[in-house]
Formats: C-alpha cells, sequence, structure tokens
C-alpha cells in the first residue's frame, strides 16, 4: 500500500542521517501515492496522448531549435532585468547568475530526457498527465500559460523603454501596439516561416553579445580606449556590498532570466528529429546562456558603477555609450529591442502551443486545437496574445518601468512552480523507466538526485521573492491562482463526466 511505504519511508527520513538521502525517498513515496491514486493507463497510453496532438509540421531544424530557445531566454532577462539583480547583489551579482545556471542544470537534465523520449508540443504538460496525474497536466499547462503570456507583455513593455531613446514623445502604447500586430502576424504564417524569422532575429543578439563581450573586455584593460581597470569590482562597498542575503536574493532574478529554456521542449512537436535536437538545442542553449549572462554581467559591473545601474535603461547602452564608437548607443539600444520582441514571439510560439496541447487534451475549447491550412494553431495564437492587450493597459496608467516590474513579479511564480513540476515528473518518470527496464537515453548524470537538489533549490528561491521589492506579487497572486486552477480542474472533471455519463446512459 503506498500509505504504507509513506510510513516505512517517513521513519526513515527522521532516522537517517543523510538529508538528501531523506528528501528523495519521501518524494519517492509521495509519487508512488499519486500513482497509486490514478487509474492504471493502458499499455499505449503514453503514445496515445502524443498522438492526439499531431497534425503540426515537423519543419524545424536542429539549428532553429537552438535559437529558439536562445530567442526566447536572451531578452530583457539580460538587457533590462538584470538591472535590478546588479541593484540587490552589487558586483557580487555574478554568484547569483553561477547559482541560477547551476539550479537551471538539473530542469535542462530532466526536461532532455523526456522530451527525447516522448516528442510533442504538450511540453512538460504532457509528462505530468502521463507520469502524475491528470491535475498536473491541466495545472502546469494552464499555471505556465498564464506565466507567459504576462512575460509577453512584459516584453513588449520593455521594447517600449527602449523606443524612448528614439521617440521620446511617443506614447508607450502606440509601440505595444504596434509589435504586437507584428508577432501575431509572424506566429500565423507558417511555422518554417517562424523558424526562419526567429533564427536571424536571435543571431542578431548572438554576434552582438560576442560583439559587446570583446569591447567590454578591451575597456576594462585599456585595449585601444582609456583603461577602466577592476575597481568598480570592490569599489562602493566592496564585492559584496549586500552581503550573502544579496546574492541570495539576485538568484531571484537569475531564475527568470534563464525562463524559456523550457521552450526548446515545446518544439519537440515541430522539429525535424526532436530525440537529438532537443537534448543538443537545450545543452547548447543553457551553455551560451551561462556564458552570455556571466560575461554580460561581468563586462557590465566591471564598467558601470552598481549604484549607478538602473531600470531608466538598459547597463548595456550605457557600457556601449562609454566607447564612443559613432552610432555606438544606438546600434546597441535596436539590438537589445530587437531582443526582446524575439523573446515575445518565442513566447507567443510556446503559449499557443500549450494552449492548443489543452484543447486537443480536452482542457479548453476545441477551437484552440484547430489547425489552419498551414497547420498552425491560429486561435491559440490569437488568444494568447491577450498579455500584450494588459501591457497597453497598464502603461497607459502607469510608467512602462512600473509596468514591466510589476508583470515579472506577477509572472515569476509560474516558473519556478512548473520547473519544480517538471523535476517531480522526473522523478516518477525515471521511477517507471526503471521498473519497466526500459532502455531510454540518460542525460542526467546523477539521476533523480539532480532532480531532488534542484527541487530544494527552486523551493528556496520562491520564498525568498517575498524579500524582493516589486517580486512580493508573486507569492500574492502565485498561490490564489494554483489553488484557482486546482477548483477549474474538479468543475472540469464533473462535468466531463457528467457527460460522459448521459452518453452512455440509454434514453428513457
Amino acid at each position: 500500500m503506498p500509505f504504507a511505504r509513506l510510513y516505512v519511508r517517513s521513519v526513515g527520513f527522521w532516522n537517517s542521517p543523510n538529508p538528501l538521502w531523506r528528501a528523495r525517498e519521501t518524494l519517492l513515496a509521495c509519487g508512488a501515492m499519486l500513482e497509486a491514486n490514478v487509474t492504471p493507463p493502458a499499455q499505449d497510453s503514453a503514445s496515445t496522448l502524443v498522438q492526439r496532438e499531431e497534425g503540426l509540421h515537423q519543419n524545424l531544424s536542429p539549428r532553429q531549435v537552438a535559437m529558439i530557445g536562445l530567442g526566447a531566454t536572451i531578452g530583457t532577462g539580460l538587457f533590462l532585468g538584470s538591472s535590478i539583480s546588479v541593484k540587490l547583489a552589487g558586483p557580487a551579482v555574478l554568484l547569483s547568475f553561477l547559482i541560477g545556471a547551476l539550479i537551471t542544470l538539473p530542469v535542462m537534465w530532466a526536461l532532455a530526457e523526456m522530451a527525447a523520449e516522448h516528442p510533442a508540443a504538450g511540453s512538460f504538460g504532457l509528462y505530468g498527465e502521463m507520469y502524475l496525474h491528470p491535475w498536473a497536466g491541466f495545472a502546469m499547462r494552464y499555471a505556465y500559460w498564464i506565466c507567459v503570456v504576462v512575460v509577453i507583455g512584459s516584453e513588449v513593455a520593455a521594447a517600449a523603454i527602449y523606443c524612448k531613446l528614439w521617440f521620446p514623445q511617443v506614447p508607450a502604447l502606440v509601440w505595444i501596439g504596434a509589435f504586437s500586430a507584428l508577432l501575431v502576424g509572424i506566429n500565423v504564417v507558417s511555422v518554417k516561416s517562424f523558424g526562419t524569422f526567429e533564427y536571424w532575429l536571435a543571431m542578431i543578439k548572438v554576434v552582438t553579445i560576442v560583439v559587446f563581450l570583446i569591447l567590454g573586455t578591451m575597456l576594462i584593460f585599456g585595449i585601444f580606449f582609456p583603461r577602466v581597470g577592476v575597481g568598480n569590482y570592490t569599489g562602493r562597498g566592496g564585492f559584496l556590498p549586500n552581503g550573502w542575503t544579496g546574492v541570495g536574493l539576485g538568484v531571484v532574478m537569475a531564475i527568470f532570466s534563464f525562463l524559456g529554456l523550457e521552450v526548446v521542449g515545446a518544439t519537440a512537436g515541430e522539429a525535424e528529429n526532436p530525440k537529438v535536437a532537443v537534448p543538443r538545442a537545450l545543452r547548447r542553449t543553457l551553455f551560451f546562456l551561462s556564458v552570455f549572462y556571466l560575461g554580460g554581467l561581468a563586462i557590465v559591473v566591471g564598467i558601470v558603477p552598481w549604484k549607478e545601474v538602473g531600470l531608466g535603461e538598459s547597463p548595456f547602452v550605457r557600457v556601449f555609450q562609454m566607447t564612443g564608437i559613432p552610432a555606438a548607443t544606438h546600434i546597441m539600444n535596436f539590438v537589445v529591442l530587437t531582443a526582446a520582441l524575439s523573446s515575445a514571439m518565442c513566447n507567443l510560439y510556446f503559449a499557443a502551443r500549450l494552449l492548443f496541447s489543452l484543447a486537443r487534451g480536452g482542457y479548453a475549447p476545441a477551437v484552440f486545437g484547430r489547425l489552419s491550412k498551414k497547420r498552425m494553431p491560429v486561435a491559440a495564437v490569437l488568444t494568447s496574445s491577450v498579455g500584450m492587450a494588459a501591457a497597453m493597459v497598464l502603461a497607459n496608467s502607469f510608467q512602462e518601468t512600473k509596468a514591466f516590474l510589476f508583470m515579472i513579479g506577477a509572472a515569476f511564480f509560474g516558473g519556478p512552480f512548473i520547473w519544480l513540476m517538471i523535476l517531480i515528473t522526473h522523478l516518477a518518470f525515471r521511477r517507471k523507466i526503471s521498473r519497466e527496464g526500459k532502455h531510454i537515453v540518460r542525460i542526467a548524470p546523477a539521476g533523480s538526485w539532480s532532480s531532488v537538489l534542484g527541487i530544494i533549490a527552486l523551493l528556496a528561491v520562491l520564498i525568498s521573492t517575498w524579500w524582493i521589492p516589486g517580486f512580493q506579487a508573486t507569492l500574492r497572486i502565485g498561490p490564489a491562482w494554483l489553488i484557482f486552477l486546482t477548483l477549474c480542474y474538479f468543475i472540469w472533471r464533473k462535468s466531463a463526466s457528467g457527460t460522459a455519463d448521459k452518453e452512455t446512459t440509454p434514453d428513457g
């Protein structure tokens, strides 16, 4: 009995000297209880769940899949949102982002293993439904859908901030409206056109970051430019001006910056060779993200005194201003603008696939599961663009920077929650694979242990948001949203059950 196993493992939990073993055994016992409360699926249930999402064109090449991952993650988190981390941690923001990358590793491993085994647009939501419970699939996809929808709004709000450099008199809502129309148009044409467009947009920012790292290094060491030196790393309060508390709080923004990596999992349903392309793209994306974030921030805090970094402008633009290169500021501003739009476009793609997956599973109106002649979920794309409409309302009511902060604070809960659920699902996935003796593409070097460590770290990150200005909305809105989703799930299940009973009951 699962409750007996939970009792036995709970006794071991308190008696064992190894806290990691205790955590792992307890999580596995909880997973066993969940599994025991679900009707055992048919042998082909996993393949059936994947098959119900068929119909999308598999036209994304491996290089496009990799660039979509970079496009989704390199956006406001690096070019604008990193300012929040610098304010919290000072030069020690480098440690914050290093810790953030280490926390992201087990999530990447877990998702890569499951996506290689079950390539589908529903990604982690579908895996939660397979290995945990239908509630998990329902809650994961809807929680992340609303998170991504809000992130899309925050990206276009950031794009409006960038446009102030050139057109300070134009209202932000004008830019938000224009960019929204452009992004929706690209997302409804064809997945091949989307992949091509996103590839070159992402390439612009990748090349620019490389150039930025080279120029920044030359400024710090005085190569062809007046030498800045390394004084900013230790001046104005030292390397740890706000102590380790500041570093810990800076990890929150680092995690927000790495959110978007999971978009690669959703491309499995439209990739040419998902078993190879998706794990490779996840590895490369995390590697380049770590290099770009750590290297970029090392240049920023080395050149710009950390107390002078603010949300009014991108710190990357500030660095290019110091090079004295003609039009460098405008060039960099154009790059960060395209970065924000690229990220918004990828997230709109992801949100539409989540809604498409929900509809194909019967959790959303069927219209969102329909495809156009070019195999694009147009209705899902249009509905997922609601975050950009919200950004227009907020920009009209508040300053752009306040709208940006509120939106990322409100959206943040969905990211760590989904990452937690991915890791818990991975524990159940590994448990079932081990029990069946099935061969899979093994990517996580420590197996389920890496997922246990990731769960502990993400819980700490989620709790710490309460002490970050502007991020209190995470714990205020997030749990309430999760409770609402749970109620919706039970209402949906009761409604679906009632409909099924009527269909099977013979007429009087």
